[in-house]
């Protein structure tokens, strides 16, 4: 990589990094005053044990030779301790392997949509491991290991084999996150108060906004150094977000006789979700229609909880896992092929296998997704238990579990005696 391409992936890399204030912001403010900072926690631990898990072993489950060459994940000694990371390989590999480490931690981040209010810290911790290794570092490798026939490296089977078009991680990143979160919530069971109103829109908005920027630093830096790529998807992404906004609050206007602060932002975030997978294969045009039909789909897709009494909080399923497919089905059907993918949609003369090429790449997500974390949350709540008690629920999980208050007159009192318990949680 040329000292101009590597200067870019660093600058989007910080941008990313404004993703996790970003969402805990964003989590923070749909929940109740007495949830705050359990959301904030929740969202910035999972950095810190991410990368710890990434750097040990999970760089090689995603981007190591594919064991046995099968694409099925990554030989997890090839790049042990992120050792290839002490050299410059002249590649910009080092802020690659960095770039990987919050790519990761932000999509089990996202997941803790599904456990708002009422998961036990320690068990969540021991969950992101878990879920780091047996969730996200196989999906990862699928979509992210591309094979080097020259190199004699073979990479994942989704990317290579399938030859699915995901421009910078709708699967492994969003469709993902957002079947997990359900998995967890269904595991989880409701919260025993589900009235809770969002106690703080404004800071909502800024945590979409901050996401917003640190977007433009993720698919942006997808595309590999400061080139038209790049611009082309920064362009195709802040389109698609003026999409989304517009998408949501218009179905939330049709269906609740409302327009919305919290309709827009979230809007905001799933017209993005929609162009991760297809922001180098849209038009402009394209992409204020995928944003928008994103965000309709996923305002429609919130009412589901509702019906079947999830308890999805911040509606991660919804905005991650139906926007996700969205973005992916509407590459499927009329990319645009003067796009720099490439990629001519079925309905524009492309190819028909992707007709089910794409359908299984989504069903598999999906159902790898939701299976693996319903395991192994199930696994994590018969071993140490996941759920606080009904009383430290009832008293506020910021106060019960961590001891803290995000408001001084939100009755939380901190003490010698809270803080003892708090650390046994």
């Amino acid at each position: 990589m040329e000292a101009a391409d590597i200067a870019w992936v660093m600058a989007a890399f910080a941008l990313v990094s404004l993703m996790f204030p970003g969402l805990a912001f964003l989590y923070g403010g749909v929940m109740g005053r007495n949830y705050t900072l359990n959301m904030f926690m929740m969202v910035m631990s999972s950095v810190g044990v991410t990368a710890v898990v990434y750097v040990l072993y999970g760089h090689g489950l995603v981007l190591g030779d594919s064991l046995g060459g099968l694409g099925i994940i990554g030989n997890p000694t090839e790049l042990l301790g992120f050792s290839p990371m002490t050299s410059d390989d002249g590649g910009g590999g080092t802020i690659w392997g960095a770039f990987y480490v919050l790519f990761a931690a932000i999509s089990v981040a996202l997941v803790a949509s599904g456990a708002a209010g009422r998961m036990k810290f320690s068990a969540w911790m021991v969950f992101v491991v878990l879920w780091v290794t047996f969730v996200y570092a196989p999906l990862g490798h699928w979509v992210f290991a591309i094979s080097d026939e020259a190199a004699g490296y073979i990479g994942g089977w989704m990317i290579n084999v399938l030859e699915f078009h995901d421009f910078a991680g709708g699967t492994a990143v969003h469709m993902n996150a957002g079947a997990a979160g359900l998995a967890l919530a269904l595991v989880l069971g409701a919260r025993r108060n589900q009235n809770v109103r969002p106690h703080s829109l404004p800071l909502t908005l800024l945590g979409a906004g901050l996401l917003a920027a640190g977007w433009f630093g993720f698919n942006g830096g997808t595309a590999g150094g400061a080139n038209f790529l790049a611009e082309y998807v920064i362009m195709t992404s802040l389109l698609a977000l003026a999409g989304g906004m517009l998408g949501y609050i218009f179905v939330e206007r049709m269906r609740d006789g409302h327009f919305t602060l919290l309709g827009l932002s979230t809007g905001m975030i799933a017209g993005l979700v929609g162009i991760t997978p297809s922001a180098d294969a849209v038009g402009p045009v394209g992409a204020l229609l995928v944003g928008f039909l994103s965000a309709a789909a996923a305002c429609w897709a919130t009412g589901l909880k509702r019906l079947w009494n999830i308890d999805d909080t911040a509606d991660v399923f919804a905005v991650h896992g139906v926007s996700g497919i969205v973005g992916v089905l509407f590459v499927m059907l009329v990319g645009n092929p003067d796009a720099p993918a490439g990629v001519a949609g079925v309905l524009r003369g492309g190819d028909p296998g992707m007709l089910w090429r794409d359908p299984l790449a989504i069903v598999v997500t999906l159902a790898f997704s939701f299976g693996m974390t319903w395991l192994l949350a199930t696994i994590v709540d018969k071993t140490m238990g996941i759920r606080i008690s009904a009383e430290e629920e009832e008293a506020g999980i910021d106060a019960s579990i961590h001891a803290e208050s995000a408001y001084s007159d939100s009755g939380a009192r901190p003490s010698l005696l809270s803080n003892r318990t708090a650390t046994t949680k």
